[in-house]
């Protein structure tokens, strides 16, 4: 019996909604010759602000749809889903090769010059057992100050039209870091990268940012390979990134064009 990763045509992405196409643009750089196949669950957004049931089950449903597509590896792009989700999927499907994101809680400790590491991140990835023992593994000599972001994840995928209510929110998620002094911030959701600037501008001058789209990226590249690196070539016309959602398509589109250059029309999907 073949594995996923023999009979793979494209490695599989799946996010809450836009924000884990920061993570598809880290992955396109590492993996510049494989198809990839990026659905993002707008329709059932935010997974931050609902409970960890609601997450494993679209987590399920969603890796359930990229395998029956053909994903030999699924990259769970998304904090929340891997914090509550990983386990499950790995028991759901035992021989796929999966690759999940967790908040930069290492090395921000280890670049921290204070010993005061802050994290932005949904309530949901902040709540998890998951990412208590992420802190207790890795930062226990440092201050680690948690700030749950209800609403910004929502307000960023909205586009310009979420700009201002963006904007309200960063406000006071990032006053919150700047009392605390901290010198090192954890972006612990795929799509704070996207106003990464407009965090910057709120903090003081020197504070690091830390994103793990290019560790999540790397992972992927270990995993492909070990299987093999024939496993995902390109040995078919489709196009190299097909774009999915359960929601609005032009919210993707628009993203995937601004972030990623990608001209690529967006199918709306039933999952």
């Amino acid at each position: 019996m073949s594995s996923p990763l023999q009979t793979a045509t494209r490695v599989g992405i799946f996010d809450s909604g836009v924000g884990g196409l920061s993570v598809l643009r880290a992955l396109r750089s590492t993996l510049p010759d494989q198809h990839f196949h990026y659905i993002a669950d707008s329709g059932h957004a935010p997974y931050g602000d609902r409970d960890g049931e609601h997450v494993i089950e679209r987590s399920l449903k969603l890796t359930d749809h990229l395998v029956a597509q053909g994903a030999g590896l699924v990259v769970v792009a998304c904090n929340t889903a891997t914090a509550w989700a990983i386990e499950a999927l790995r028991a759901r499907h035992p021989g796929l090769p999966l690759v999940g994101i967790e908040p930069g809680v290492k090395p921000a400790a280890a670049l921290s010059r204070n010993r005061r590491i802050g994290v932005l991140a949904t309530p949901a990835t902040l709540a998890s057992q998951r990412f208590d023992r992420l802190v207790e593994r890795h930062a226990q000599a440092c201050e680690v100050v948690r700030v749950p972001c209800p609403g910004l994840a929502a307000a960023i995928e909205r586009g310009e039209a979420g700009r201002h209510a963006a904007d309200v929110l960063l406000d006071r998620y990032c006053s919150a870091l700047r009392q605390a002094d901290v010198d090192t911030v954890v972006l612990g959701c795929t799509h704070y990268p996207f106003v990464a600037e407009r965090i910057a501008a709120r903090l003081a001058p020197g504070v690091t940012l830390m994103d793990t789209a290019e560790a999540v990226a790397r992972q992927a590249l270990a995993l492909h390979q070990r299987a093999g690196w024939q496993a995902f070539a390109k040995h078919s016309p489709a196009p190299d990134v097909l774009l999915q959602t359960t929601g609005d398509r032009h919210t993707l589109e628009h993203l995937a064009l601004d972030g990623l250059g990608l001209h690529q029309p967006a199918e709306f999907v039933v999952v």
